[in-house]
């Protein structure tokens, strides 16, 4: 009961704190409130559509969830969808990331409804801009049927008081739909920008483009303002396939004889500003850098004012991860703000920008009248964040209590078992070794229920399927006990506990040793040739990626070939230092993270093979512990197949032939015919957790989950699990089951990604939850499971027998890895 009021007061102190955030700062991933056409805060009057069938399916019953009731247009919906829509005033302006429709099934005897649509949206009701996604595609794919509430995010969002759903139909159909829109309302008043268009940079061989991608023509508000912030790494971006550079808009010094940028910010009324939020990158070591200086001019009727602001932020020279600067305004007064960025590098790069602004007092004869759909009462809006700061803290108070009382009971319980824990640790599986992915066990516990079809829509919320109750719903569930009774808990759910590696990878084959015989072969005794290398001789260069307990970071190792000696060394210049990764432990890591650290470091420095990342030595001697291991120049296989790819002519593109595309599987195929060999079962292989090297040497890694570039390949279950669910195989999702012949179900996706070049993620069509659904349909084996479609450049033979034979339902019927290794190996002759 303790741990659940925690967890409640916890749950309620975070939501007071976002409701603060999501007034001071339009935030996507938190701004998803449904806005009223289901609530009835949307008047009817305020709903209005092109045409209507009839009274009863007039606009305004575009909003009804239940009943025969929706928006019914009199004719025939066009295949270009240009004609006929459902209008909704939203009465001001508001951020919309999130759209649901729903057709008409009049208790059954209907089938309505939109299968796709577009949507136009309007600030001012005259003006009308059609919505695309960020590769330019506009229209949206609505419905299936009459019944099911399908939600589409907007990528990007817009910022709009007029939204029309325009039907779209291949070919002559009655269309009906129902609507509900997700944002909230947007108080920045920012109306539009004027900016130098965005300039290209060539580095190394790449063509990065800085333009605003996704500005919308109208009245000017783009990528600055679409609430998503760049990566560290300009070359990276949050959306998956996209070219590098997307998420910055950048402009070259060169290109600016005066030294800077000038970007002009209309608002919808005067207004009193406080500070103004620039999102910079700071890629220093690329020439890039945050602004030198900007200074902002303001207007309130034709005239600029004399006396401008001017702020000199801290360059800083050490960091190269990209933040958020604040500016001060001094709570000046305006309508309308230009801003002059000066360079203090050849680039300058801009992902996002923000006011904070309140009511201005000013002389009434410059005012605009009230707006009466547009009333914000900021007055009390400093009396109300006080109020919710001191409440916060009283509940952090609270909750520091309550968790001090507990962990002292906890320590004098386990006083006295302290030997016994430490015995049990040395039996079990490693929990954090290089080639198993980190999962917490999955909990049981039923969601809550709601007799609203719209709910309060959050990416990965609470409400969304997982795994452990999607397979309860299977009806031979019930029938396959003897399949579950020995990869579940009591309640048949699955847990993904590092620990069950054990019992799951048991076998009656004699000839296959147990895991735990074989860890324990690698805890005893120390090796020798894991010398502590001289941290001193490392120097940082970039964050590669953190976790839980550490962080991974690139580094220059000076003196590394030395240090290594003959047998061990490496490709490299020895008179140059060389890249390493180094995977660190904070400090303040508990006591069985520290233990599983340097467990992790025995397993790895006994890993030889040409196609693993070789642990080279260990800095152990004092906080914070760390393993280096080698880095491959060319980063990744995912984004050098990616990006390469993308800005290859057709005459170097030759070099990429089939042959070197299945070479580069035959090493991952090779690799992974070690770890076998072994009993060690890696869990997340994929293309990008393969690292490249000269002449495409391919050696497989770990580093790849803990980037942000790769989040979205990830299914996030709040508070347990973080699942590379795309790759799963699907006695994994359901049953929490990791075997040598999982990782061959997760070898045929990445020889997928190989030959598709890694373009898109495997079953982009499928949502997440899509995606757990055709696992289903395999374990029920009744012929309506989605594969993996053929790669253009993948013969027949490599498809049918190789490739569909990864993804057999029946895990003892798939090929082992040397099996894989001698199909390629013939698919070459």
């Amino acid at each position: 009961m303790k741990v659940m009021e925690v967890k409640l007061i916890t749950q309620n102190a975070f939501v007071l704190l976002l409701a603060v955030t999501v007034r001071a700062q339009v935030n996507p991933e938190m701004c998803r409130y449904p806005l009223g056409m289901t609530g009835g805060q949307i008047q009817d009057e305020d709903i209005s559509a092109s045409s209507q069938w009839s009274e009863s399916t007039a606009a305004r019953f575009g909003r009804h969830v239940y009943g025969d009731g929706a928006w019914c247009p009199s004719i025939v919906s066009e295949p270009d969808g240009l004609k006929e829509y459902l209008q909704v005033d939203l009465r001001s302006l508001h951020f919309i990331t999130l759209v649901g429709t729903q057709g008409r099934h009049a208790d059954g005897m209907g089938n309505e409804f939109a299968q796709r649509y577009r949507i136009k949206y309007s600030r001012d009701g005259s003006s009308w801009v059609g919505w695309h996604d960020r590769k330019g595609k506009q229209i949206i794919e609505g419905n299936k049927n009459a019944y099911d509430v399908v939600l589409k995010d907007l990528e990007p969002p817009i910022i709009a008081r007029f939204v029309r759903f325009m039907p779209v139909t291949d070919h002559s159909m009655i269309v009906c739909m129902r609507v509900e829109l997700y944002g909230c309302e947007w108080l920045d008043g920012l109306m539009s920008y004027s900016i130098p268009d965005g300039h290209q940079m060539i580095y190394r061989g790449l063509d990065v483009f800085f333009n605003d991608s996704v500005y919308d023509g109208a009245s000017g508000l783009g990528q600055l303002t679409d609430g998503t912030w760049g990566l560290d790494d300009f070359l990276h971006s949050h959306i998956y396939s996209l070219w590098p550079g997307y998420d910055y808009v950048g402009w070259n010094n060169r290109s600016f004889p005066r030294g800077y940028v000038e970007m002009i910010f209309e608002f919808d009324r005067v207004r009193n500003f406080s500070s103004m939020k620039v999102h910079c990158n700071n890629m220093f070591s690329r020439g890039v850098r945050m602004f030198r200086q900007v200074t902002c001019y303001f207007r309130s009727g034709s005239e600029w004012e004399a006396d401008p602001v001017t702020f000199r932020p801290t360059v800083d020279r050490v960091r190269e991860s990209a933040r958020f600067i604040t500016v001060p305004l001094g709570d000046r007064t305006a309508s309308t703000i230009k801003c002059r960025f000066h360079f203090s590098d050849l680039w300058m790069l801009f992902s996002e920008v923000a006011f904070q602004s309140g009511s201005a007092v000013y002389n009434t004869s410059l005012a605009p009248r009230d707006d009466p759909t547009h009333k914000v009462d900021d007055s009390n809006t400093r009396i109300l964040i006080g109020c919710l700061v001191a409440i916060i803290a009283i509940l952090l108070a609270i909750i520091v209590i309550i968790l001090w009382r507990q962990v002292w009971q906890k320590m004098l319980e386990k006083a006295s078992r302290r030997m016994l824990d430490d015995e049990l640790t040395a039996r079990l599986a490693i929990q954090t070794w290089a080639f198993s992915f980190n999962h917490s066990s999955l909990s049981s516990e039923g969601g809550s229920t709601s007799n609203s079809t719209y709910e309060r829509i959050f990416p990965l919320c609470a409400d969304y399927q997982e795994p452990s109750r999607l397979i309860r719903k299977l009806p031979e569930f019930s029938q396959s006990t003897e399949c579950l009774g020995k990869t579940s808990g009591s309640d048949g759910a699955p847990h993904y506990a590092e620990a069950d590696i054990i019992s799951l990878q048991e076998s009656s084959d004699s000839s296959t040793y147990s895991i735990t015989a074989i860890n324990m072969n690698f805890f005893a005794g120390t090796d020798s040739s894991m010398r502590e290398f001289p941290r001193q001789k490392l120097t940082f260069k970039e964050k590669l990626g953190e976790g839980q307990f550490g962080e991974v970071h690139l580094c220059e190792a000076e003196g590394m070939q030395d240090f290594l000696g003959e047998d061990l060394s490496i490709e490299g210049n020895n008179e140059c230092p060389l890249l390493v990764a180094v995977k660190t432990l904070r400090e303040d890591a508990n006591k069985n993270a520290r233990n599983d650290f340097l467990k992790e470091i025995r397993i790895m420095s006994r890993l030889r093979d040409p196609n693993i990342v070789r642990l080279l030595a260990v800095c152990v001697d004092t906080d914070p512990l760390c393993m280096i291991t080698e880095y491959m120049e060319n980063g990744d296989l995912n984004q050098f197949l990616s990006h390469t790819m993308y800005f290859l002519s057709p005459v170097t593109s030759s070099a990429f032939s089939y042959t070197k595309l299945i070479g580069m599987a035959m090493q991952i195929a090779s690799g992974m015919k070690y770890l076998s060999s072994l009993n060690f079962v890696h869990r997340d292989l994929a293309t990008r957790n393969c690292l490249v090297g000269k002449k495409y040497t391919i050696k497989i890694a770990d580093f790849g989950m803990s980037r942000n570039l790769y989040r979205g390949d990830y299914y996030r279950i709040q508070g347990r699990a973080v699942l590379p669910i795309r790759w799963m195989s699907w006695e994994s999702i359901l049953l929490g089951k990791f075997t040598m012949a999982s990782d061959v179900w997760a070898f045929g996706v990445t020889l997928w990604e190989i030959l598709t070049l890694c373009k898109e993620q495997p079953y982009s069509q499928l949502s997440d939850e899509q995606v757990i659904e055709n696992t289903g349909e395999f374990f029920r084996d009744q012929g309506k499971q989605v594969y993996l479609p053929k790669p253009a450049c993948c013969p027949d033979r490599v498809y049918n027998d190789l490739m569909l034979s990864c993804w057999r339902r029946n895990a003892k019927q798939r090929p082992s890895f040397q099996d894989i290794h001698s199909q390629l190996l013939e698919s070459l002759a």
